[in-house]
């Protein structure tokens, strides 16, 4: 890939910091992980749906959603993988710097590329949030019918049946959902953003 010697970053006289004071509260990125079937999605959206309700300046980036984009020429492999998530990484870091509260729902298999992402970014700015699910559950779910079809060689290269999924180590948040609700999932990630002053009572 070809690099430009010639570029520089031009700044802004709106800062993150002015934006973040208008919105009336923090932006970071809410980095949710886990394996395919064990609940990122609808976690996103149904907290995503809750913080709009209270005025909360947010976007939502969903795995599927930027493959038909942004991503749309990248594929499964272990290299197409780290750029998939390099790139979201990119992203967030923008939403961040507009001073959204930024949620984004991918498997993001490997820690390496999880701490890229965390890299790129104040230490404040990232939240990982681990979305926790056994195989075996997020088999039996199976939303898409993807595992079925991962089972049967008709996908290779799938996150939990063919390829690894490297759990975080120290994530900032760990949410089980075979034990947790969606409700009450959501309102650990709200008491987190609160108690962590992202969010004003």
């Amino acid at each position: 890939m070809s690099k430009s010697k010639h570029i520089s970053w031009h700044e802004s006289m709106v800062t993150k910091e002015f934006r973040q004071k208008r919105n009336k509260h923090k932006s970071a990125v809410l980095w949710f992980t886990g394996l395919s079937g064990s609940g990122k999605s609808t976690l996103t959206v149904e907290l995503e749906r809750k913080l709009y309700q209270l005025g909360i300046y947010t976007y939502r980036l969903d795995g599927d959603n930027i493959r038909h984009g942004l991503n749309k020429n990248l594929g499964f492999s272990p290299e197409d993988r780290t750029e998939n998530i390099r790139r979201i990484g990119e992203v967030s870091k923008l939403f961040i710097d507009a001073g959204i509260l930024t949620l984004t729902a991918f498997i993001s298999p490997y820690r390496e590329d999880r701490n890229l992402v965390r890299a790129l970014l104040p230490s404040n700015e990232f939240i990982e949030i681990y979305v926790k699910c056994s195989l075996e559950a997020c088999e039996e779910r199976d939303p898409k019918g993807l595992y079925k079809k991962a089972r049967a060689g008709e996908i290779a290269g799938f996150t939990g049946v063919d390829a690894p999924y490297e759990a975080p180590i120290a994530p900032e948040l760990t949410i089980d959902t075979e034990k947790l609700s969606v409700e009450e999932a959501t309102q650990q990630v709200m008491n987190y953003l609160l108690e962590n002053e992202y969010l004003t009572e």
